[in-house]
């Protein structure tokens, strides 16, 4: 790992081209979750002919908001959360998992995500925070020519509905489904219509 390698989108996508690569990959079917979706949507830019389709879960292209897209937060709301990672990592992890995951009746769901967070290296979780959320790769949702499917969820304060749509019109042909979920992680506190819904677009005929 390296800070100057994973300062941007390109080295997590140049490490799916890797794999891809070392394992002579072909025909394959990419999810990826949030900002990873984006990683994948620039792999399969440089690699198309390793990928056939792409889902995308509850992907963001930009988190702060620009004139009439609305990403989700505000330049001030994204200093104000990588100043507050910066200063206590882990009192950042345990307020901001129970947001991430939205469902506040399940409270498992957050407690399981903040672990996650706090076995991560507080200063790779920095400059992955940074890249993650002062991204903007809005211009390369164009050029995806795969078959994509994009997911979002109902309720979702870090990728809104809005985003997904904007994402759907963006890549043409995608096709846009809305998961009766609330919360950033569908894969947890939904994980059965999420997997309904990638294997329903994912599977081949039989």
């Amino acid at each position: 790992w390296s800070e100057e390698r994973y300062g941007s989108l390109d080295g997590y996508a140049q490490d799916v081209i890797d794999i891809c690569e070392e394992l002579d990959l072909r025909d394959v079917t990419f999810v990826g979750h949030s900002v990873s979706a984006m990683a994948g949507v620039l792999a399969a830019a440089r690699a198309e002919e390793r990928f056939a389709r792409l889902v995308l879960l509850v992907p963001s292209p930009r988190y702060i908001d620009d004139g009439d897209y609305k990403g989700g937060f505000t330049a001030e709301d994204i200093d104000e959360l990588l100043e507050s990672l910066d200063s206590n990592y882990l009192g950042w992890s345990a307020t901001m998992a129970p947001i991430i995951i939205g469902n506040p009746e399940r409270p498992e769901l957050g407690e399981e995500l903040t672990n996650s967070f706090c076995r991560t290296d507080p200063d790779i979780a920095r400059v992955f925070a940074r890249t993650t959320f002062l991204t903007d790769s809005r211009a390369e949702l164009a050029s995806v020519r795969l078959p994509t499917l994009v997911l979002e969820c109902a309720q979702d304060v870090i990728a809104p509905q809005g985003v997904g749509a904007y994402v759907h019109a963006s890549i043409p042909g995608s096709r846009l489904v809305t998961l009766d979920a609330t919360g950033h992680c569908p894969q947890l506190s939904a994980p059965e219509a999420t997997a309904e819904a990638i294997v329903t677009f994912a599977a081949p005929p039989r």
